[in-house]
């Protein structure tokens, strides 16, 4: 497995930008896709975007496509996730996620089996 730590998050405005970093460390970071998944209070958790092993596919919940995008850097062991047009609704604890040779198909949060902690995103009107 991979140990994953997540870092970005904060108190923004409606409108307003955040980049989550999602850095990995343990085994091969490049043969896993990686995912990010958010919890919003009282609710569950829900898939918001994945980037294939090979980095060449990714895909996106329907309530981000178009303000969210994922990219990697294998050789930081990095994944990034950016964060525009920022919505109240986007307020949630974010979580990124690895799957071993996972494609951008794989959304399911049981194909990930190594997660961070968790890094708060806070919206305001």
């Amino acid at each position: 497995q991979v140990q994953l730590v997540e870092s970005g998050g904060g108190l923004v405005q409606a409108g307003g930008s955040l980049r989550l970093t999602c850095a990995a460390s343990g085994r091969t970071f490049a043969n896993y896709a990686v995912a990010w998944f958010r919890r919003a209070p009282g609710k569950e958790r829900e898939f918001v975007a994945v980037i294939s092993w090979a980095g060449g596919s990714t895909n996106y919940a329907d309530s981000v496509k178009g303000r969210f995008t994922i990219s990697r850097d294998n050789a930081k062991n990095t994944v990034y996730l950016q964060m525009n047009s920022l919505k109240p609704e986007d307020t949630a604890v974010y979580f990124c996620a690895a799957d071993h040779y996972g494609g951008s198909a794989r959304t399911g949060a049981g194909f990930f089996e190594s997660w961070g902690q968790g890094t708060q995103v806070t919206v305001s009107s």
